[in-house]
């Protein structure tokens, strides 16, 4: 007899155990850790909750082996986001130690005006975004480097991460090479450009109205540029690197493989190494200083590349508030993030495998009995898989598997339920801290979530506009009534 005949359903009481475990773990990690929170309180707060998920799962009869099949599974489906996590970590190591960033930076700096700035933060997020359709490859290339320029302009570098990301999820959401843009389209049941061109009538005011509000800011908020202006921070740039726009090339190739569509894995890979290849043929003197070799030129590039590649490293100018830019951890400043979601991953296929979150989420749609109600509950239960089941993929695979059939019973178009899987599971995934996404741009941008989450107006005001939509019956399509023969 299998496990599976054996078990027993969970009561609502019991599935919600776990998640009010996590709840109180992470609020009083907030308090006692502030931002360190991430630096292992959080780790282990999804992993005691874990536990105390599989001990409920274990009164309803299921077995560890069951279990732990649940946790591996979990687990699986983040490996592609963990390799392509540390592959992220080497090339931000080498585009720095080549001249990649600081060329960015330094440009940036001589174009770009405070006033403006988020404003073009955002949209040049966008365009990138849109163009490679990933999230994750825009903010380790052209979002490092906008951090950058941002910072040394004196911005608040939450508000920059939330113009980047705000950009970056636009982008990735809208883009048709874009995984989550073919995913949702997809468990939901309709084409691709169906969802695209309808998801538009809620993306494109969403994007307006978060341009508006980074055009306020910008008018509006003071900057304190950093110790001796621009033009000392470029003359930093200049002694230490050679500026060339010539260093451009190694982005725009990798920008150019992603839109044909080589995968991101293979793809910044190939650009990491090409940022060691620059750094060896234009940075001679930084190679040198890495690696602490001066005599034997091969040897020192060597050195260099392995440990921009995989620690961390740093390049010291003249100008000491500039310093803190250029420094990388490459793949071992990973880990702590990889950690995180390992840990996310453990807690959500356990909750996943003893049926907790299907309970919870069944118990939900019962509540939907209008149009909608039904969106607003499609787009609360993408939010709260991204918050529990810790991954931007099953918040749009799960509600989308569970309403397809309550939205074809209503009348609804399946485009309906895909523009709300999108407004709502993408764009969210990166609010949480303990995501994956929420996790990894944290990482590669070195800001907090907890310090840029408010600024992600775009990510923020996504699913609102798409309850709005639902509930004022603004553009729901609708089947057409079939006539029996």
């Amino acid at each position: 007899m299998t496990a599976e005949k054996t078990t027993k359903s969970p009561s609502m009481i019991a599935a919600l155990i776990p998640i009010v475990v996590l709840v109180i773990l992470l609020a009083l990690n907030v308090v006692f850790y502030g931002d360190n929170a991430l630096s292992g309180a959080n780790q282990m707060a999804l992993l005691l909750s874990a536990a105390v998920a599989a001990v409920v799962g274990m009164s309803l009869g299921f077995d560890w082996e069951h279990l732990q099949k649940g946790i591996v599974k979990s687990i699986k489906s983040a490996l592609p986001a963990i390799l392509i996590l540390l592959v992220i970590g080497a090339l931000a190591g080498t585009w720095m130690i080549s001249g990649i960033v600081p060329t960015m930076i330094y440009y940036g700096l001589k174009v770009l005006n405070p006033t403006f700035f988020l404003v073009a933060a955002c949209i040049v997020s966008a365009i990138v975004s849109l163009a490679t359709g990933s999230s994750w490859s825009t903010v380790a290339t052209v979002g490092v480097a906008l951090l950058g320029i941002g910072s040394a302009m004196g911005l608040n570098e939450g508000m920059i991460a939330g113009a980047i990301i705000s950009g970056a999820y636009f982008g990735d959401k809208m883009s048709p090479l874009s995984d989550t843009t073919n995913l949702a389209p997809a468990m939901a049941g309709t084409d691709l450009f169906t969802h695209i061109r309808y998801m538009a009538l809620t993306t494109i005011p969403t994007i307006s109205i978060t341009l508006i509000i980074f055009l306020i800011m910008g008018f509006s908020i003071e900057t304190t540029p950093q110790e001796g202006g621009v033009g000392e921070l470029l003359k930093a740039l200049e002694g230490r690197f050679y500026i060339s726009p010539v260093l451009f090339l190694v982005p725009v190739v990798v920008i150019f493989m992603i839109v044909k569509k080589v995968d991101a894995l293979p793809a910044l890979l190939i650009g990491s190494l090409l940022g060691g290849v620059a750094a060896i043929i234009a940075q001679p003197d930084v190679i040198k200083e890495i690696s602490g070799v001066k005599d034997d030129y091969a040897k020192a590039s060597y050195m260099a590349l392995l440990n921009a590649m995989g620690s961390s490293v740093s390049v010291v100018t003249s100008n000491e508030s500039i310093n803190e830019l250029l420094s990388t951890k490459g793949m071992s400043g990973m880990l702590n993030t990889i950690w995180l979601i390992v840990c996310a991953m453990c807690f959500g296929g356990v909750m996943e495998a003893c049926g907790l979150l299907h309970k919870i989420t069944t118990q939900v749609v019962k509540l939907a009995k209008t149009t909608g109600s039904l969106i607003a509950t499609t787009a609360g239960t993408c939010v709260f898989f991204n918050a529990t089941a810790s991954d931007q993929y099953l918040a749009i695979v799960v509600p989308g598997r569970m309403f397809a059939e309550t939205y074809s019973e209503r009348g609804l178009k399946p485009e309906n339920l895909s523009r709300t899987l999108e407004d709502s599971g993408t764009v969210t995934s990166v609010l949480f801290p303990w995501n994956t996404c929420g996790a990894t741009q944290a990482s590669v941008l070195g800001v907090a979530t907890g310090s840029y989450w408010m600024y992600c107006f775009f990510n923020i005001l996504s699913p609102i506009m798409t309850m709005i939509f639902g509930f004022l019956n603004i553009k729901i399509a609708k089947k057409r009534a079939s006539h029996s023969a």
